[in-house]
């Protein structure tokens, strides 16, 4: 069998690129459990009248048909692109055993069929929380989701060493008020052409505002001019004011706002920003609307994002408003681990080889790794019996830290250091426990 090759799009870890990513999600779901999220899981695919009800979608869909299917059979299943669409369903299907306000995290791979390239892939990792209530939903959760994103992300940062972020906001309510202000009708529209805004900057928006939707150049400029203010703290209410538009849903927006960015302000300095050209392209998003980019890795662009939605989840008698974040996992760290930018310190877990020094001996060697793992300290036997100085390569190459030699004598192979020891009580350093995760030199 001749070499497979790679399919792009489909990004695959080695060893220890998936302890990178293993020790993310935990971090991730320690915080998200803090918090009290509960976890779900939903199935990996919805039908495609469910997954094309919102939004700009129908390109993304991978459709799953079977291999054995006649040919007049039409496909009408499909892998789900996010999770928040089959979230949705989850809470339709499920409101009767749920508490609401309910509060979950899912943490699953996606499928998109989108034109592969570096931060952007056909499967990936994804991991979400959501608030969801009954009716209705308190508007304090669209300052407690980004918060503990943040969180989240001080966490990875700091522990891991991930690069820090910068998490961008705005608020349909303050857009689709100002336009509304502008005698706007279709403001969805818009918010559509504004989200283009980084790819092909405010000239260009501008342009197609005329052009496409037929605005005045006065009106295309007033618009480009509200995307174009940023501020880290509630000063952007004012600058907004100062274009002299006014609506009641406009004024709602700004105060909602403005509080979600002087609490970030308070518990993470520095890592929000109003952003008014931030319109995300779904078009189930009602209110606070979140992007994140890794600070020094802007070209990856947003790697993290969410808002508030009123409407996506509705069976016609009840409602099931709600706000959510999702990580893009997989588009955060891909690019990070290839490039060498982050690594784990040892390619398996184990903290302990037992060395072997002859095949009669081997039984004697796996008793003692026994003792070991009973205590939660992962070991390994060497492989075959061989010089010291072969077995302590073998764990070198692996990252292991220690190699036990004999009944009672263990060697850090980092320092040379070799002192007596009882497996039955013996202890490594905690930090050398489980691999760590660093940033490269």
């Amino acid at each position: 069998m001749s070499r497979p090759r790679p399919i792009s799009g489909y990004p695959e870890f080695l060893p220890r690129g998936r302890m990178v990513e293993r020790r993310v999600l935990e971090v991730l779901v320690e915080t998200f459990e803090l918090h009290g999220f509960a976890e779900i899981e939903t199935r990996a695919v919805e039908p495609i009248e469910v997954l094309s009800r919102k939004g700009e979608i129908d390109k993304e869909i991978f459709t799953v048909r079977r291999l054995h299917a006649e040919d007049t059979d039409a496909a009408d299943m499909a892998l789900h692109f996010d999770l928040t669409v089959p979230f949705a369903r989850y809470v339709l299907e499920n409101s009767g055993h749920l508490d609401f306000p309910f509060r979950r995290y899912q943490i699953q791979k996606v499928w998109r069929g989108e034109r592969p390239q570096e931060g952007r892939y056909r499967e990936f990792r994804q991991a979400d929380i959501d608030i969801v209530g009954s009716q209705t939903l308190a508007a304090h959760h669209d300052v407690e989701i980004p918060l503990v994103a943040l969180e989240a992300f001080e966490r990875l940062h700091t522990e891991l060493g991930i690069p820090p972020v910068l998490m961008h906001v705005n608020n349909r309510k303050l857009s689709q008020g100002f336009y509304e202000g502008l005698g706007i009708t279709d403001t969805a529209a818009v918010l559509q052409r504004v989200d283009k805004y980084d790819k092909i900057g405010p000239a260009k928006v501008t342009e197609l505002l005329v052009t496409e939707l037929g605005l005045a150049e006065s009106v295309a400029a007033q618009c480009v001019a509200l995307a174009d203010i940023r501020s880290a703290d509630a000063s952007f209410v004012e600058q907004v004011r100062a274009l002299g538009v006014t609506s009641d849903l406009l004024e709602e927006g700004l105060a909602e706002l403005a509080h979600l960015v002087e609490a970030a302000a308070a518990a993470v300095p520095g890592r929000l920003v109003a952003d008014l050209k931030i319109a995300r392209g779904l078009d189930y998003y009602t209110g606070t609307v979140y992007e994140t980019e890794l600070v020094g890795h802007e070209s990856m662009g947003s790697v993290a994002s969410g808002g508030r939605y009123d409407s996506l989840a509705s069976d016609g008698k009840q409602t099931y408003p709600g706000v959510g974040f999702s990580f893009g996992v997989t588009r955060i760290l891909a690019p990070l681990i290839s490039k060498g930018l982050l690594a784990a310190d040892r390619s398996v877990p184990s903290a302990v080889l037992v060395a072997v020094d002859s095949e009669e001996t081997r039984d004697a060697a796996v008793a003692i790794a026994q003792q070991l793992r009973a205590r939660r300290i992962p070991t390994e036997v060497a492989p075959k019996a061989d010089k010291f100085g072969k077995q302590i390569r073998y764990a070198d190459r692996r990252g292991i830290p220690f190699v036990w030699f004999g009944a009672d004598q263990v060697k850090d192979i980092r320092s040379g250091d070799q002192v007596a020891a009882d497996p039955a009580t013996w202890q490594p350093p905690v930090s050398d426990l489980r691999p760590g995760v660093r940033p490269s030199e």
